[in-house]
């Protein structure tokens, strides 16, 4: 099996500022939705979809942050991945991405718009997790929320440990 740094440079993965993690944009929908077509959240066009490489690899994690457009999380290879999800209406859900589809796992988890989200190595042993990510419509920075870890606790307190685990101190 290839190691975390091999697939970094293989994919030209380069850091995903604040989230963390690996990422390289391999597709970027050169057709565009009109502003006047999309929900008010968006303040510009938006392309119809983008896709990127994404890897954890140990000691690294997600941060909770969430976007204004669905996206949807492929695994491909490595270690499995804890994912939190942190609904508007007060409930959660741990989902584990992988593999194993007898353990449970998920080979894909859609992470719907306006859904805190962050994940880490399920296995704190794994040395990385390859997954892919896809938005639509495309994503762009300036959709990106991150989360701030004193409000996600006062709102959901039964996952003080999987938010503080999966957010920075600010």
């Amino acid at each position: 099996m290839q190691t975390a740094e091999q697939i970094i440079q293989h994919f030209n993965l380069k850091p995903l500022p604040e989230e963390g993690g690996y990422y390289n944009e391999v597709y970027r929908s050169e057709e565009k939705i009109g502003k006047s077509a999309l929900p008010e959240r968006y303040d510009s066009d938006r392309c119809f979809g983008t896709s990127i490489f994404f890897l954890l690899k140990k000691g690294v994690f997600s941060a909770m942050h969430k976007l204004k457009s669905d996206e949807i999380y492929h695994f491909y290879t490595g270690g499995p991945v804890k994912v939190l999800l942190l609904f508007p209406n007060g409930s959660s859900q741990t989902v584990t991405l992988g593999n194993d589809i007898a353990a449970g796992h998920q080979p894909q988890l859609l992470m719907p718009k306006g859904v805190w989200q962050g994940c880490c190595l399920e296995d704190e042993d794994a040395e990385f997790a390859l997954m892919g990510c896809t938005v639509s419509p495309g994503f762009e920075f300036a959709d990106f929320e991150l989360a701030e870890r004193d409000i996600l606790v006062e709102k959901y307190p039964d996952r003080k440990e999987l938010i503080t685990k999966l957010t920075k101190a600010r």
